[in-house]
């Protein structure tokens, strides 16, 4: 076994394969860019060793920089984790070339199944069921649009190297596969350093369903069971899950057993995963495959009890699996939320900034139910422009899919991030959603419940009740709490009425302070400056984040957040007449909706531009963001231009 190992990546991923390699005994050794000098993994490790500025091509995608490091700490083996060089042939190759063991397959496994190209005609040639397309490269936008006509709408154009929803557009029109051919090969340049991309037939209302594989160097491959990743917003997976509600057993096997197939054809010699499009029928055509770990791996390892990167170690090193096919038992369910630094309220547009406060729910495993959040960010830390937005993944595991929606639901509420925008009440949101509780899904499911983006409206009448009566507690502790205060003037005690009234955003509703109230009052434990408000309201345990503001709490619980003000009745009649503050008009002007860097301004001053053209692209976080006219508009001034940073509101330009 390796008594060293170098994490050739950062974040959360790094922080994982930290801990399995600390379980195991081996030493680790973190790489950090300029912008990563204090952040979570190097703190972790045993070592670490700086590779250079932040841009990741001059970092962590620079080969050369990384074999150094390895020889210059000693390292024996390497883990790419995901992203950056986990599928890049030559990678593993520059490291063998150097003695370095890299855990992960081999590089001629790589090139034909981390190719999405290559893998399709793979694929085909080892009998899976693939979807229809062009299996070549499509050279210019001329020849997409003319692939697409002879595939027929709609159609999807992906990047040939390279995941995570970088790099691919789905296109209904001639039009829009002009414009994503662009965009695709733009973000594959960036992302991944090749700007190639293909074209294959999009299908409606499928479902993402992965096969987790497992493959040593001897000759054993297995199968651990599918994920379901169908909840995506841009092709960018949100919420995953284990085993898939669409599956019975006779579907897993087949699917499972092609994925081994494709994997033996291959000669795969490590963790990888065999993505597949699902209909609603249970029919079923091969993706892709990612030849490295997953995002999404921890609810395999939950439903199976199989430590994923120690077995990715343990082949590395040469060791056959110790699992067999008939060893593999999926129990209960498992579900992954992927937190993002991202504004839902804006489109979801990245957010980055200092985490003022990170405090995720503690993690347990207690009465059958699990909570487990993968990390790589701490509280006072700095999410950067220039990398992911992942922020952290929070699992759980219960004996069923309904359990662990649940213990989802309460653990999110538990999750209190400040400092920059989440997408927490987003991911609330959607375990309240009656139809991802039935299990219902497809890939377009969050563009279906969601048409008009997240805006937190729209809440069940029993959540807000729920927020009036927390809101009313934590009134009422307040008050008892002043009554205590020393030095009062004597004479007759303070006598508070006991009607209030709670504003909650736009709506006003009474509530009398009751015995129960009092009860709830003296058994929660919460506290005036307490984050999380935690008490059973008679319907089991709810979990409710407090913020003070200015007379009152914003109360956040199951994706709704308000701020409360509780009044007297006096007082509230009052509050009535004030007038409301009005927002600044910005209908002249275009904002910089997210922190990022301008790639584009292709208008001039005095030009009319029509509703829907773009004004700029704005790239943040490795996405390309096509900032369009909302109606038609004259161009009055320019404030940036090609290469600018801007933060968030920065005027791009004005409008006549």
């Amino acid at each position: 076994m390796f008594k060293k190992i170098l994490i050739a990546n950062r974040g959360e991923i790094a922080c994982r394969v930290i801990k399995t390699a600390r379980k195991m005994g081996i030493g680790t050794v973190a790489i950090y860019s300029d912008a990563d000098a204090r952040a979570l993994h190097v703190e972790m490790a045993d070592e670490a060793i700086h590779i250079g500025p932040p841009p990741a091509a001059q970092s962590y995608l620079d080969i050369a920089r990384i074999v150094e490091a390895c020889r210059t700490t000693g390292a024996e083996a390497v883990h790419p984790g995901y992203g950056f060089l986990s599928e890049r042939s030559a990678f593993p190759r520059a490291l063998a070339e150097a003695g370095i063991t890299f855990i992960g397959p081999n590089a001629a496994a790589i090139d034909a199944m981390g190719d999405k190209i290559e893998s399709k005609k793979a694929a085909a040639a080892a009998r899976v069921s693939t979807v229809p397309g062009y299996m070549g490269v499509i050279e210019n936008a001329e020849e997409a649009v003319k692939i697409a006509a002879e595939i027929g709408y709609p159609v999807i154009i992906k990047a040939s190297a390279g995941g995570g929803g970088k790099g691919m557009r789905i296109a209904y029109s001639e039009a829009e596969v002009r414009e994503g051919f662009v965009r695709a090969r733009s973000e594959a340049k960036s992302s991944f350093g090749d700007d190639r991309v293909f074209v294959e037939k999009f299908i409606v209302n499928p479902r993402h369903i992965e096969i987790q594989v497992l493959g040593d160097k001897h000759g054993n491959v297995i199968y651990l069971g599918e994920r379901e990743c169908s909840i995506q917003r841009r092709n960018q997976k949100v919420v995953e899950e284990a085993p898939s509600p669409l599956l019975d057993e006779k579907t897993r096997k087949a699917m499972g057993e092609q994925a081994v197939a494709l994997a033996e054809a291959v000669n795969y010699d490590s963790a990888g995963t065999v993505e597949f499009v699902a209909g609603q029928d249970r029919s079923f055509f091969f993706l892709e495959m990612n030849t490295r770990l997953q995002v999404e791996h921890p609810v395999t390892e939950l439903v199976t009890g199989v430590d994923l990167v120690e077995q990715m170690i343990r082949i590395a090193a040469g060791e056959p699996l110790g699992i067999r096919q008939k060893d593999v038992t999926l129990k209960g369910w498992a579900i992954e939320s992927r937190i993002y630094a991202e504004d839902p309220y804006r489109n979801f547009l990245p957010s980055t900034g200092r985490l003022v406060r990170y405090r995720p729910p503690a993690e347990l495993s207690a009465n059958g139910i699990s909570i487990r959040n993968d990390t790589g960010v701490y509280e006072g830390g700095e999410i950067s422009i220039f990398y992911d937005p992942m922020i952290a993944k929070l699992c759980t595991h219960a004996p069923s899919r309904s359990a662990a929606i649940t213990a989802m639901a309460g653990a999110l509420d538990a999750f209190f991030i400040e400092g920059i925008q989440h997408n927490v009440p987003f991911l609330s949101a959607i375990m309240e959603n009656p139809r991802w509780q039935s299990g219902a899904l497809s890939t377009g499911f969050i563009g279906e419940e969601f048409p008009g983006g997240f805006t937190g409206e729209g809440a069940n009448p029993e959540v807000i009740a729920v927020l009036a009566e927390v809101a009313t507690v934590l009134d009422h502790i307040e008050n008892r709490r002043k009554r205590q205060i020393n030095g009062q003037m004597n004479g007759n005690g303070v006598k508070f009425a006991t009607q209030r009234v709670v504003k909650l955003g736009a709506d006003w509703f009474p509530v009398v302070i009751s015995q129960a109230i009092d009860v709830l009052a003296n058994d929660c434990g919460w506290t005036p400056g307490n984050l999380i408000f935690s008490a059973d309201m008679g319907k089991g345990v709810i979990t409710v984040q407090v913020r003070r503001i200015s007379n009152g709490y914003r109360l956040t619980h199951r994706g709704v957040v308000r701020d409360a003000q509780v009044y007297t009745a006096r007082e509230a009649a009052l509050a009535r007449l004030m007038p409301e503050k009005q927002a600044a008009d910005t209908s002249k002007a275009l904002l910089c909706p997210m922190p990022g860097l301008v790639i584009s301004v292709p208008v001039e001053v005095g030009q009319e531009v029509k509703a829907g053209e773009p004004l700029a692209i704005v790239e943040a976080m490795k996405m390309e963001n096509i900032l369009r006219a909302e109606r038609d508009v004259t161009i009055k001034s320019i404030n940036a231009r090609n290469g600018d940073s801007l933060q968030v509101d920065a005027v791009i330009m004005e409008f006549v």
